[in-house]
């Protein structure tokens, strides 16, 4: 009599994702109390922190497919989803990323995809410095930038973090449209290198979630984006800027990829004239003035 040997069934990379999933949400559940969202803790909790029907109310998903998830069903889950859950289970930027990471999704909030802007690169963005320069990926979020590239248009550190995109304060800035003497000249371009890099990004949530964005606000964006046209990344062409505090600035740029492939990249400006160097010059010393808290310097405001 002979045994035929029982079949095997070995966890596909999937299926330990899904588990993953499973195990670091219900470790994120259990950590919340009650009392830290608002919710009251009753008088027969049993379940260390949150149940999950709560979760499920926090982050305006249904319980069944919440539970699901919690127990690595194979199911499809949206980039909007996990986006309310990681507000609900308050996870910190580490958290969220790694929650996307599991999902097998794309992060749609512009400027979490900074994991590469290592301490080395920002002391790179400030050693260039009167440059400016920042570091910004295909979809030209602005991951990171030193103080001069921060005060060339307007001040970029007081912007909402989800507007920190060169093609959404292009389009829709106020202070960038009217910063930008070629404005109309580099918009087109930007949109025609946005249609060029999509291709490649077509499906994920993050570029489809900032199109839709800028379809919405701006006109101009939409009639640019019908017409189709593309353009290579490393077309590069002058920026003509008139700063409201140091003048006319005149200035080129250089894209270098911080990878082996066009995405990421660290983009610099250096001057196209003398009176370009020396605005730059300017604008760094007041860079620097409002960092200290002190006075504009002498000189710095333009006439």
């Amino acid at each position: 009599m002979t045994f035929e040997p029982s079949a095997v069934t070995v966890p596909t990379a999937d299926d330990v994702r899904r588990r993953e999933l499973a195990a670091f949400l219900r470790s994120r559940r259990e950590r919340i109390t009650p009392e830290q969202v608002g919710l009251p803790r009753g008088p027969r909790r049993r379940t260390p922190g949150l149940r999950r029907e709560e979760v499920a109310q926090l982050a305006a998903v249904g319980v069944t497919w919440y539970t699901w998830l919690e127990q690595a069903r194979d199911i499809q889950v949206s980039s909007q989803v996990l986006d309310a859950l990681a507000r609900a289970l308050m996870l910190d930027r580490g958290e969220r990323g790694h929650l996307f990471a599991l999902a097998n999704a794309v992060d749609p909030q512009p400027g979490t995809d900074s994991a590469g802007i290592t301490p080395a690169l920002r002391e790179m963005l400030e050693q260039l410095e009167p440059l400016p320069a920042s570091v910004q990926n295909a979809r030209y979020d602005i991951l990171a930038h030193n103080r001069c590239y921060g005060r060339l248009m307007n001040d970029l550190d007081a912007m909402p973090p989800e507007n920190r995109n060169c093609l959404w304060l292009h389009f829709t800035d106020p202070v960038w449209r009217a910063s930008a003497l070629n404005g109309a000249e580099a918009r087109r371009a930007m949109a025609a290198k946005f249609r060029a890099a999509m291709a490649e990004h077509i499906a994920e949530p993050a570029w489809k979630c900032l199109l839709r964005r800028l379809l919405e606000a701006s006109p101009e964006f939409g009639e640019l984006w019908a017409r189709h046209e593309i353009m290579p990344v490393d077309d590069q062409r002058p920026a003509i800027l008139q700063h409201a505090r140091v003048g006319l600035l005149r200035l080129n740029h250089t894209s270098l990829w911080t990878g082996p492939t066009p995405g990421t990249r660290l983009i610099a400006f250096t001057p196209a004239d003398e009176d370009s160097r020396e605005g730059l010059r300017r604008l760094h010393a007041l860079a620097l003035a409002e960092e200290a808290g002190e006075d504009d310097p002498r000189g710095v405001c333009a006439e």
